[in-house]
């Protein structure tokens, strides 16, 4: 008796019926698992978008609104009004303990800065290093300030190590602002070396800049002081 051989297309169809007979089987098996598990991550969804919707963005939108009055202080000069307020609007230190991040990280930036110009230098770094923007410029501005910070308070070796950060976080003419302080801080910490070789980068790659104008007195000073 001859031996009945399948083809290739028989193999082919059984292969995919057994292949659906087994997903058929892990579903009867396991549908109420899967079942809970897929309305899990749909609920999940749904908070969070009803969180963003209904919650996140009705605080941003209300705190930019109470930071108008801040930053009109603020840019006339303002930093204590700016920082604290007044009886009738809230300060930065206000709107930054009540919103916290939802009113952006530039509340950060801002209230940090007043808090450098007013005098409270820790609070000025410790609100300072929470900003975390996008934007070079301003990312180095805070670096920058954390710097200044230290500076007033005689930590003349972190202060090098954050106009250092500043710096290199935007390299254009600011940067050689940056440099010169960082310059005048390593003086200030008794490292001539290092300072010098601040004021030499600003020499040779910001030639440009303000701070390359008078350049040259702050190197003969160090290299006469050998």
């Amino acid at each position: 008796m001859a031996k009945i051989t399948k083809t290739e297309e028989e193999v082919r169809q059984q292969n995919m019926a057994e292949a659906v007979s087994k997903t058929e089987l892990f579903f009867k098996e396991n549908g109420k698992t899967i079942y809970t598990v897929v309305c899990a991550v749909l609920v999940i969804a749904l908070c969070i978008l009803a969180y963003n919707r209904f919650y996140l963005q009705p605080k941003k939108a209300q705190a930019t609104d109470q930071m108008v009055r801040a930053e009109q202080w603020f840019q006339a000069g303002e930093y204590e009004l700016a920082l604290n307020g007044d009886e009738n609007d809230l300060g930065f230190a206000d709107l930054l303990k009540q919103y916290g991040s939802k009113a952006g990280e530039a509340i950060y930036l801002y209230t940090g800065i007043c808090q450098l110009q007013t005098g409270a230098y820790e609070d000025a770094i410790s609100t300072l290093k929470n900003y975390e923007g996008e934007d070079a410029i301003l990312l180095s501005r805070a670096q920058a300030c954390i710097g200044d910070a230290y500076v007033e308070l005689e930590d003349y070796g972190k202060a090098v190590s954050y106009y250092e950060k500043a710096a290199a976080t935007v390299d254009n003419a600011f940067a050689a602002a940056y440099l010169l302080k960082a310059g005048i801080a390593a003086e200030a910490n008794g490292d001539a070396k290092k300072a010098l070789s601040f004021y030499q980068t600003i020499k040779d790659q910001y030639g440009n800049a303000p701070e390359a104008m008078e350049i040259d007195k702050y190197i003969t000073r160090i290299e006469f002081s050998e």
